[in-house]
């Protein structure tokens, strides 16, 4: 059985993210993870803070503290949010870490060595006013390409084109606002990809067919575009250090590495910084280094991250030369917009993370996001969805059903399940649809189709409330008591079944439910086709309890709390 080695994107230092940013990496890397946990793999999930560029120096200033002070912060502050999301990292890591400057430095000097690495004389953009040579991303200007009026040097926001700051029209300090800006000479490295082209172009080739369309279809882009040459250190005060006993002008300068040269990196740094923590039992080179065979890579990203991953890193890790594992499957995401309009972190607009979690539980988060996950295009959060959605499928679909089998079995037969009858034809019919269903849910986890998965996760839930409906035990119990005991006892199995494999999704309520059961001996990690036909986890005479409501239904006064709070639209 493969090992199964999952990444997310690296969230930023600067800032609490929003929903955007967790449903287009982490959630569904975590929902994945404990999927295949569950299934009995070997998983280990890594993320980390990125933590390097100007963003982070500029937000340090801001508060008054060492950048340095600041990131350790602002790490603490986003785990705790993850925490509150039930994001079941193996380990979240930080880009700054010194293990993370050691493999930087290695990787650049067998990049060096191996002629893919190249010192140049450019001209940079220089700012007057603010006194210091400007990051890409801290020139803004219009979009040669798509016109976007709010383009960054390294990026369009809009259209994904990578740019260079001199491409920009209109440049201007995203510091100041100054438009006194000057063209300087300094001295770079530069990462030579247009070596690496053949080489890139040929590994694509072999995975892309296996990618969803989305990623491939960057990647192909970017190569159909040719590969540059790309400046891989910048004028920064903090960053991993360009190492003197290689560029010893460069380091004298304080030159730092690029943060898209060391951020995809930090995947390899943060799995070391989990080792080191164990190093007896812990072994990070078996997971990354000659392991093509035993280890199976995704990773999950927003469409934005996707040419840095499935281009400009694989190329970093060909082009040094040793056995690193590259990616097997990259899961790209599209946007979740607000309202039709972009979730923005620099623009506040949209739910933040933090702010979710004090509306409502993670559950509720947890599976709206994940049932409406912006795979095959972008998708758009309103409150008006939110709510609907949390009181279909959550309150009404699984929660009533959890609460009135529990309520209606203990007024009736107590505090222990009942016996009742051997199962029926009913019964037959139900386990059947039931195996069916779980089949169904397995096969969209196992090719992570995750709106798909949610679908039939609530179709597994929708079954158990048919099934109620057609024994209807309210009614049963006046002429058959053992048969209305036979269908609360079924419905009790449902439960637990339903207890098991929701939790990738919501993992909380899954402990809720499954807490509700004194079993004594309660380790099933999933429920196999035959399990789900005999219904039988939960025997009569089992005691349980009832638990406090699983899902509080969304009112029209929480709806429009809701928007007066955020906005209905963007911009609100």
């Amino acid at each position: 059985m493969a090992r199964h080695l999952i990444t997310s994107a690296l969230p930023y230092i600067n800032g609490i993210k929003h929903l955007g940013n967790m449903v287009g990496s982490m959630l569904p890397a975590d929902v994945y993870s404990r999927y295949l946990r569950q299934r009995g793999h070997d998983v280990l999930y890594i993320c980390a803070t990125d933590e390097h560029g100007t963003p982070a120096e500029l937000a340090a200033k801001e508060q008054g503290l060492p950048v340095a002070d600041f990131c350790a912060q602002a790490h603490d502050a986003q785990k705790a949010v993850y925490d509150g999301f039930a994001l079941a990292f193996d380990y979240f890591g930080r880009s700054s870490s010194t293990q993370n400057v050691e493999i930087t430095q290695h990787f650049a000097r067998r990049l060096n060595e191996n002629g893919f690495i190249e010192e140049r004389a450019i001209r940079q953009v220089y700012s007057p006013t603010d006194g210091r040579f400007l990051p890409d991303r801290y020139v803004e200007g219009t979009c040669p390409h798509c016109g976007y009026d709010k383009a960054r040097g390294d990026q369009c926001e809009n259209c994904t084109r990578v740019l260079d700051p001199t491409d920009l029209i209109n440049p201007r300090s995203a510091i100041s606002g100054s438009t006194d800006l000057e063209v300087r000479e300094t001295k770079h490295l530069f990462l030579l990809q247009s070596k690496l082209q053949h080489e890139v172009e040929a590994w694509v080739a072999r995975h892309e067919d296996d990618w969803p369309q989305l990623a491939s279809s960057i990647a192909r882009k970017w190569l159909n575009e040719g590969l540059h040459d790309r400046a891989i250190t910048r004028d920064l005060d903090w960053g991993v250090p360009v190492p003197a006993d290689t560029w010893p002008e460069l380091a004298a300068e304080g030159k730092v590495f690029y943060v898209w040269f060391d951020a995809p990196i930090e995947y390899i740094g943060a799995t070391k910084e989990w080792a080191d923590l164990d190093p007896a039992n812990r072994d990070w080179k078996s997971w990354w280094y000659d392991v093509d065979t035993d280890v199976r890579y995704t990773e999950f990203m927003a469409k934005d991250n996707v040419p840095f991953h499935t281009v400009m890193f694989p190329a970093t890790e060909l082009g040094v030369r040793e056995p690193w594992k590259k990616v097997d499957y990259v899961k790209a995401f599209n946007w979740l917009t607000y309202y039709g309009g972009k979730f923005s972190t620099s623009q506040k607009r949209g739910v933040f993370t933090d702010q979710a979690l004090e509306i409502l539980p993670a559950d509720y988060w947890r599976y709206f996001l994940i049932a409406n996950a912006p795979e095959s295009d972008d998708s758009s959060f309103t409150w008006e969805h939110f709510t609907a959605t949390v009181n279909k499928d959550l309150a009404d679909t699984l929660g009533n059903f959890v609460n009135r089998v529990l309520s209606f079995s203990r007024k009736r037969f107590g505090d222990d399940v009942p016996a009742g009858g051997q199962p029926g034809e009913a019964e037959t019919k139900l386990g059947e649809q039931i195996a069916e269903l779980l089949a169904e849910y397995e096969s969209h986890m196992e090719s992570l189709q995750f709106r798909k998965a949610a679908a039939a996760l609530r179709a597994l839930w929708s079954a158990g409330n048919s099934y109620l409906e057609e024994k209807a035990p309210w009614l049963e119990i006046k002429t058959d008591k053992e048969g209305a005991a036979l269908t609360l006892r079924t419905a009790m199995n449902l439960i637990h079944l339903y207890a098991v494999v929701s939790e990738p999704f919501i993992p909380a309520t899954s402990a809720a439910m499954r807490q509700a059961f004194s079993l004594a001996d309660d380790t099933s990690s999933w429920v196999t086709a035959d399990e789900a036909r005999a219904l039988a986890a939960v025997p009569a005479g089992t005691p349980f309890t009832v638990p406090p409501v699983l899902f509080a239904k969304l009112t029209d006064e929480d709806l429009q709390a809701y928007k007066e709070r955020f906005g209905g639209e963007p911009g609100q």
